[in-house]
């Protein structure tokens, strides 16, 4: 098979949670730990960092092999879902592997693939342990697909885990409240690996410290060791000005001790949390990291690993921008961001995936940009894959909560609508379910 075969094989012949979505899902390990052993054992072959959590845990991914790659070291990292190219999930020092590496690895284990019926995310997750060991990679930043105790990534012991926040996502596979989505997520934590947590959070907290304790794994809380604020004259919204006070450096609030005019070239101001978490993760490295090159990864970490869908600006005058906001705390993070900016009115891109509760995320939505006192309007879009929630019966939803908005398939049809109703000063807000970002991005590639 060549490359556009292969694809076709991995999309069409695997389940895919990305496109079918409950029907992929795999409530074990047990095809991985077989498809590990085939493999002869690939996740053994290198040394890794685990990142599991409800937001968050893609950036934080991103900004550390951002920063382990300015300190010198060769880095892998795996990520899911890609936006545009498939191999954008599995990078070595940021570049994509080669489709040749895609090619080899299915023909390798064709066989082995459909005679187990691996799931398109198990396979997945071989062909990234498999070219990390293969390329000898000094170190691979992990991040877990969903939940974490049953995820396929589960099978390295890291040299650290890092769970960045919990939050009311996924609920029909991880549970239907803090506690329970958190004892999934705790699932990564191995015995005596440092395990950092980005978020305190009463409900949550004493899952983390229960199955810390259970494994003697050092635990710690980020938000508890580093404050991290926007810097006063940050005013681009290409890019986020930052202070960092480490309290154990300082033990006050002291101006004279913030470390203030970092730069970071993911811009949403909910990264400051996600800044936070990566402080603190790069503290308990058993790997030797500079104080410059963390800053460094910070500044360029979309050159280094070409992160996309981030509060990514794909146009102005008006300013178009698109970020991936699927959840309530997505959302509130993403709101937060826009009560600092400026603009006259809002033009809103949304489209979603068929197993969300788009109901209350509408209502969510909506009742927060009311709040904002300024004029906005809607338009519907759905993402182009198996599991996208069709635009009509997005519109009619939103009908039934008195929102009312034109309908377009093409996410990019919406965009040019919506930019040709808009003045300069205006904003449009391409958001909701990344498939949708990926379909913009796509279309202005």
């Amino acid at each position: 098979m060549n490359y556009s075969q292969t694809l076709e094989f991995l999309f069409n012949s695997l389940p895919a949670y990305h496109r079918v979505g409950a029907a992929a899902y795999k409530a074990n390990l047990d095809n991985t730990l077989m498809m590990m052993e085939h493999l002869n054992h690939p996740e053994r072959g290198f040394r890794s960092i685990h990142v599991a959590g409800t937001n968050g845990k893609g950036s934080v991914s991103h900004f550390l092999a951002s920063i382990l790659q300015e300190a010198g070291y060769k880095v892998g990292l795996y990520t899911s879902p890609h936006l545009v190219d498939f191999r954008e999930r599995i990078r070595i020092d940021g570049q994509m592997i080669a489709e040749d590496e895609v090619v080899r690895f299915v023909a390798e284990n064709l066989d082995f693939f459909k005679h187990h019926e691996l799931s398109f995310f198990e396979m997945t997750v071989g062909l990234a342990f498999d070219c990390f060991r293969n390329a000898k990679v000094d170190v691979a930043v992990v991040e877990v697909g969903m939940g974490g105790r049953l995820d396929s990534t589960n099978v390295i012991t890291p040299l650290l885990s890092v769970i960045t926040n919990i939050g009311l996502d996924h609920t029909q596979f991880l549970g239907d409240t803090l506690e329970k989505i958190a004892g999934e997520k705790a699932g990564i934590i191995k015995p005596g690996v440092p395990v950092v947590v980005g978020e305190t959070q009463p409900e949550t907290k004493p899952v983390f410290e229960r199955v810390a304790g259970e494994h003697h794994s050092p635990l710690f809380f980020a938000d508890q060791h580093w404050h991290i604020r926007a810097s006063q004259s940050n005013d681009d919204e290409s890019r986020l000005l930052f202070d960092v006070l480490d309290l154990d450096a300082s033990g006050s609030g002291d101006a004279a001790t913030w470390r203030c005019g970092l730069v970071s070239q993911l811009a949403g101001s909910y990264q400051l949390k996600n800044l936070a978490t990566v402080f603190e993760a790069v503290r308990h490295l058993p790997l030797p990291v500079t104080a410059s090159a963390v800053e460094r990864g910070i500044a360029h970490v979309i050159d280094n690993t070409h992160l996309h869908g981030r509060w990514q600006v794909v146009g102005h005058r008006p300013l178009t921008i698109c970020e991936t906001a699927h959840n309530a705390p997505g959302i509130d993070a993403m709101l937060d961001k826009l009560t600092t900016m400026h603009f006259n009115r809002l033009h809103v891109v949304y489209g979603c995936v068929n197993d969300k509760d788009y109901g209350s995320i509408l209502r969510h939505l909506h009742d927060s940009f009311t709040r904002l006192g300024r004029p906005f309007d809607w338009r519907f879009s759905q993402p182009s894959v198996q599991r996208a929630l069709p635009v009509g019966d997005l519109q009619q939803a939103a009908r039934q909560l008195g929102i009312d908005g034109d309908a377009f398939i093409h996410v990019n049809d919406a965009v040019c609508d919506a930019r040709s109703h808009a003045d300069p000063d205006d904003l449009i807000l391409v958001t909701g379910s990344i498939f949708l970002i990926a379909d913009q991005l796509a279309a202005v590639s």
